[in-house]
């Protein structure tokens, strides 16, 4: 989600998510509904909860944590990711998280070198309960691993300081970068920069080596001129990990307009809608069924293949994060981005989400075959083509 190089929701978090993997209670039985997790837990149809557990769920925008401190902890020692913890993300019904952060500053080489090196660490010293996706193959062996799968990603593409450095980074484990965050840099103009000029000659090099390499571009953030470029420029699909459209939320700067849209169905590709507030709505009530809005547009203009989930969320949401973090957090953002008490929804603003999710669709008349896409098997199909060099 900031515009500050310094202070930002994926600077302040130096590592986030990983990815859970659907590991289900024995349901207990009431009235055709089924409660997840024993007593006190939300109630989901049995579609619902088959339909999660069968398919590969990915969330192509899940920091692991918004709580900054706890992320420090466990950088430093990953014996401090707790059993309770990893079954929180089992329960989840989540299996792939991409906990892409943005980084800026003076030095996003070295930064980012640092993050991928903690990233790296922590997967290896819980190698029993994580795992870091490489390649389309490691998609098949995700469910029965029994592990939280991780694609690594970053939500700017400052660090590459020539085309080499995509060679460098695609071997540390990156498989997937932001053009741009909010701002300009040498490749292109962010989303709430003042003016858009489009990739420059700089960006066209590196889209072209990502190319090359097997990264996909993701153009969550960028502005409209250079995120159109992108989709022209790149000989592989182009990612929309987390965003939402522009047309129903009052032209937020962060959305996507409908020539965007379009592009992704040109280029056979996915765009994953987010379940943050002022990107969803400028008004209230904003809840899930205005969320759910989105997917239908989106659905309706280039089809439901076209659909993923990048909930741009923790498990538990913005609004639960420590109060002097989240003032903080909003602080590092232009006015633009139009924050109002809550960021996040009821209802998809929890750990248990994917099933909300699904059973929302599940309304809106998708079809199985559709719902299993949109939980992940779109991402998973164009990483497939993406990855493939």
């Amino acid at each position: 989600m900031t515009d500050s190089s310094f202070v930002s929701r994926r600077t302040l978090l130096k590592q986030t998510a990983a990815a859970g993997l659907a590991s289900m209670a024995a349901p207990m039985i009431n009235l055709g509904r089924f409660q997840l997790f024993g007593q006190g837990t939300p109630e989901y149809s049995a579609r619902a909860i088959g339909l999660v557990q069968r398919s590969l769920v990915i969330d192509m925008l899940a920091p692991f944590t918004l709580d900054f401190n706890k992320q420090a902890k466990w950088e430093v020692n990953a014996e401090t990711f707790s059993d309770a913890t990893f079954q929180e993300f089992l329960d989840s019904g989540i299996n792939v998280f991409h906990p892409a952060i943005g980084l800026g500053g003076i030095t996003p080489f070295e930064t980012a070198l640092r993050w991928f090196a903690s990233w790296n660490s922590f997967i290896a010293g819980n190698d029993t309960r994580l795992m870091r996706v490489d390649s389309a193959g490691d998609f098949a062996r995700i469910k029965s691993s029994g592990k939280i799968a991780v694609i690594l990603g970053l939500q700017n593409s400052e660090h590459f300081r020539t085309p080499n450095d995509v060679n460098l980074f695609h071997a540390l484990g990156q498989r997937v970068s932001q053009l741009t965050y909010n701002s300009r840099n040498l490749i292109g103009n962010g989303s709430t920069e003042r003016r858009d000029e489009g990739i420059s000659d700089f960006g066209v090099a590196i889209i072209e080596r990502m190319n090359k390499v097997g990264m996909a571009v993701d153009v969550s953030h960028c502005g409209d001129r250079t995120t159109l470029d992108a989709f022209e420029l790149s000989q592989k699909p182009v990612l929309i990990t987390h965003s939402n459209v522009r047309a129903l939320a009052n032209g937020h700067p962060r959305d996507k307009a409908d020539e965007a849209i379009l592009a992704v169905k040109k280029s056979g590709s996915v765009m994953g809608i987010t379940g943050v507030r002022m990107f969803v709505s400028d008004k209230e009530p904003t809840t899930i069924e205005t969320a759910l809005d989105h997917f239908d547009y989106v659905a309706k203009r280039i089809g439901p293949e076209h659909l993923g989930v990048g909930s741009d969320i923790d498990l538990h949401g913005y609004d639960d994060m420590p109060p002097e973090l989240n003032k903080q957090l909003r602080a590092g953002y232009k006015g633009s981005y139009g924050f109002r008490e809550k960021i996040d929804i009821e209802g998809i603003d929890h750990p248990k989400r994917m099933f909300d999710l699904t059973e929302g669709l599940i309304r809106r008349k998708y079809s199985d075959a559709n719902i299993e896409g949109i939980l992940g098997g779109n991402f998973k199909r164009v990483l497939t083509d993406i990855w493939t060099v």
